[in-house]
C-alpha cells in the first residue's frame, strides 16, 4: 500500500513510538532536520520564489526580474536549496546556450500556497503592522527622553 502525503495523514491512533518522532522531526528540537527545510522555505527569497513559482514555470533570468532585488548567488543557492527540499523541479533543455525551467513539485505546490498565504495575509495587513511599527518607536522614543530627563535631574541636583 502507498505511503500517504504528508499533508494527509491521520493522527496516530497511540503515542509516538521513537521511530515516528525521528522520521516526523522535533520542530522545537535543536537538532530537528525539518528546521533547516523550514529556513529554506520561510527565508526572504524562498518566500518569494515560492510565490513567484505558483504563477508556473520559469527561466532562471524570469525568476531574477520577477523577484526584485536577489542576486544571481542568492537566487542560484536558493534554488538549489529548495530543489534538494524536493520543492522545486529543474529541467534542463540541450541547447546551445543551455536553457534551464523552474516549477514547483506536488510538494513544492502545497507548501506554496501555505506561504502565498501568508504573504497575502502580511499585504493584507501592512497597515496595521506599519501603525504598530510607528507606535512602537514613538513609546521608544518617549522611553528615552523620559530617561534622559531623568538622567539630567539627577546630575543636577
Amino acid at each position: 500500500m502507498p505511503t500517504p502525503r504528508l499533508a494527509t495523514r491521520p493522527a496516530p491512533a497511540e503515542p509516538h513510538r521513537l521511530a515516528e518522532a525521528l522520521r516526523r522531526g522535533e520542530l522545537m528540537s535543536r537538532d530537528c532536520p525539518s528546521r533547516e527545510v523550514l529556513t529554506h522555505v520561510t527565508s526572504r527569497w524562498g518566500v518569494l520564489l515560492l510565490v513567484a513559482l505558483m504563477g508556473g514555470v520559469h527561466r532562471f533570468s524570469e525568476l531574477r526580474r520577477k523577484v526584485g532585488g536577489v542576486s544571481e548567488k542568492m537566487l542560484s543557492q536558493t534554488l538549489r536549496w529548495l530543489e534538494a527540499d524536493g520543492l522545486v523541479l529543474r529541467k534542463s533543455y540541450p541547447t546551445a546556450p543551455p536553457q534551464v525551467e523552474y516549477s514547483l513539485t506536488p510538494l513544492g505546490r502545497e507548501v506554496g500556497l501555505r506561504v502565498e498565504a501568508l504573504a497575502d495575509w502580511i499585504e493584507f495587513n501592512l497597515p496595521n503592522i506599519m501603525d504598530a511599527r510607528r507606535l512602537q518607536a514613538s513609546e521608544a522614543e518617549a522611553d528615552a527622553d523620559a530617561a534622559a530627563a531623568s538622567t539630567v535631574r539627577r546630575i543636577r541636583r
